[in-house]
């Protein structure tokens, strides 16, 4: 049996518990079938931690996501708390291990299946093998440059400021998160910014064409982010890998996730530097919210849950066999034409969150077999 592997689970609020429930169950099926062992810790996070512990992330539960090897996220927030504190808020809790994690580069796949294709906003033959990867810049630039706030001027006029900044080092270490996953893709990697108006754009340009010499084997080509904006939805298969910083990646990973039709079979990652032995601080979650209208209600995709479970095997353990075997079973409950409501077509079947969990369970059974 493979050598335990710690991971911390924080289920959230909304639909997170319900679709981290599939997961446990997938984890169970690969202990039983793959001889894979997990040391699994559950924790809370966000309103859920509020409630009872009073804080939206607690010491204790931060203590246990930097001892582990991976942390799995469900989801966070709800109009329960919208009116706390801003400290106290459920968002809080989602940044503050992003912070002390120190997780710079968040992944987001925008992968649209075969069976999806037609469900996409754009047409058909534009997204139909679409498969990109946004590496974004987490903890830089205009959302945390200084200085910034919102100040009165001499003449009474109030004024909000948020400053952009980066530095060389900042840079180079996304750089080279994009770089080394263009390395393992098709070798195209797009780096996007506003160095026609911006210095930092201009220092973020000049610094990836300097790394690039480090990886002969990787095409760097440039673009402006308002020019991706739009090519994304013109000929997004244009793209594989594209790096950017945070305001822009906040931006063009969201505008990317609607080209596939749901926001419920998207997962994400969120990655920090490596140790001297390679291995990196490592939080998984979908890209979905807490959906708080259907919680409880057995309707939650869980497939962006256990899509961020199959990352996790890939980028935090390197099984890459076994993180296949779940993008595999997961296409073929599509193909089969199982659907949760937020992706239902007509002629499909209609599953709840439980029901579909087991489908990809008994799918995995027969690809094992």
């Amino acid at each position: 049996m493979a050598a335990n592997k710690k991971l911390l689970m924080l289920p959230g609020d909304g639909i997170g518990p319900e679709v981290m429930g599939e997961v446990k169950r997938i984890i169970g099926w690969m202990d039983k079938r793959r001889s894979v062992s997990f040391d699994v810790e559950m924790g809370l996070i966000g309103g859920a931690a509020y409630e009872a512990e009073g804080t939206p992330l607690s010491d204790k539960t931060m203590e246990k996501a930097m001892a582990c090897d991976a942390v799995l996220l469900g989801a966070v927030g709800g109009p329960k708390w919208e009116k706390l504190p801003f400290k106290d808020q459920p968002e809080r809790g989602l940044l503050r291990i992003r912070k002390d994690m120190e997780l710079f580069a968040n992944l987001r796949p925008a992968i649209v299946f075969d069976a999806l294709a037609e469900a996409s906003t754009l047409k058909t033959d534009l997204v139909k093998g679409l498969d990109i990867m946004i590496v974004r810049e987490l903890t830089g630039g205009v959302y945390f440059g200084e200085p910034r706030g919102i100040t009165t001027l001499p003449n009474g006029e109030r004024q909000g400021v948020n400053t952009q900044v980066y530095t060389t080092s900042e840079i180079v270490r996304i750089g080279k998160i994009g770089f080394e996953l263009a390395q393992k893709r098709k070798g195209q990697l797009m780096s996007v910014e506003k160095a026609n108006v911006m210095e930092s754009g201009v220092l973020w340009r000049e610094e990836m064409i300097k790394l690039s010499a480090a990886y002969p084997n990787v095409t760097l080509n440039h673009m402006y982010a308002d020019n991706c904006a739009m090519q994304l939805v013109r000929a997004p298969k244009q793209f594989d890998v594209i790096v950017t910083d945070n305001l822009f990646g906040d931006i063009l990973s969201d505008c990317a996730a609607m080209l596939t039709g749901s926001l419920g079979m998207l997962p994400s990652a969120s990655l920090g530097a490596a140790d001297s032995s390679g291995r990196r601080k490592a939080l998984y979650e979908p890209v979905h919210g807490s959906a708080p209208d259907i919680a409880g209600q057995h309707k939650a995709n869980p497939l962006a849950t256990i899509l961020s479970y199959a990352m996790m095997l890939r980028y935090s353990f390197d099984m890459f066999e076994d993180a296949d075997l779940i993008e595999k079973a997961i296409q073929n409950v599509l193909n089969a034409g199982i659907r949760t409501g937020d992706i239902m077509q007509p002629g499909a079947t209609l599953v709840s969150t439980e029901q579909m969990g087991e489908a990809v369970i008994k799918e995995l059974d027969k690809l094992a077999a």
